[in-house]
């Protein structure tokens, strides 16, 4: 029989919420994770990529306010701040990734920076 986990062993996560300023919208949802996930990888290798576990939602992708909700673990939230920087052109567009808030819990970040 499996025992759940104790609450100091699990993994402490924080949700950013990010948006991309462009001059025309970016509705490929997969286009922006691949450019974020490949920004993260070049700055901090496979080892910090492991480390921060850093996971894109895409059913949290609101394709009119061109915000999303990034998951990444509690110690690495300034190293994925600073991979966002790099991220300046998808599509020959040039493009900028603004955070725009960060929460503990999902639900919070949704209604708080993604639903007003």
């Amino acid at each position: 029989r499996l025992t759940a986990l104790l609450p100091t062993l699990k993994e402490r996560n924080r949700y950013l919420v990010s948006e991309i300023i462009a001059e025309n919208k970016i509705m490929d949802f997969n286009l922006i994770a691949k450019q974020i996930l490949e920004s993260f990888l070049k700055l901090y290798g496979d080892i910090g990529m492991a480390k921060a576990n850093v996971v894109l939602l895409p059913d949290k992708w609101n394709k009119q306010k061109q915000r999303g909700i990034i998951k990444v673990n509690h110690k690495y939230i300034n190293e994925l701040k600073s991979s966002l920087l790099f991220v300046n052109r998808i599509k020959n567009k040039d493009i900028i990734i603004r955070s725009v808030g960060v929460s503990g819990i999902l639900k919070k970040a949704q209604s708080k920076y993604i639903a007003s």
